[in-house]
This record gives structure tokens, sequence and C-alpha cells, in this order.
């Protein structure tokens, strides 16, 4: 009866350590193809971003002196400082 405990045990030591094994290296595995498949992804999105990204060449003369008229003034906002 002892002899069938210390057998028994011993298997399933040797049962667990196996499936531990097993399992760590399909989860490695599976980590592995799932940053494969997200470094994809972020190369797929960088592709399609480089393809939407527009390039001016050329600004007409009114447009630009518009431009420059906003940008120089601003506007002034009046306020009163409240203190409490």
């Amino acid at each position: 009866m002892l002899k069938f405990l210390v057998v028994l045990l011993g298997v399933g030591w040797l049962l667990g350590q196996l499936i531990r094994y097993f399992l760590r290296s399909k989860l490695a595995q599976f980590a592995k193809q799932v940053n494969e498949a997200a470094m994809e992804q972020q190369r797929a999105q960088q592709r399609a971003q480089s393809k939407k990204d527009v390039n001016v060449d050329f600004i007409p003369r009114e447009q630009e002196e518009k431009r420059r008229k906003d940008i120089q003034g601003g506007e002034y906002i009046d306020y009163e400082e409240v203190k409490e």
C-alpha cells in the first residue's frame, strides 16, 4: 500500500512538471505570436499614416499675407483681478 502511494505521488509530480513545462512553452509561443501580430499591425498603421500625410508645395500670396496679419496682432481680452 505504501509503495502504491509513493509511486502515485511520484507519477503525479512528474505529470505536473511535464504539464507545467508544456504550458510554459505554449504560453511563450502564444505571447510571441501576439507580439508579432501587434508589431505587424503597428507597421500597417504607420504605412497607412504615411500615405495620409499632405505636403503643401505652394501657398498663394493672398493667403500668405492674410496669415501674417492674423498672427501679428492677436486679440486683447479685458479682465479684472478678483481678490477673495
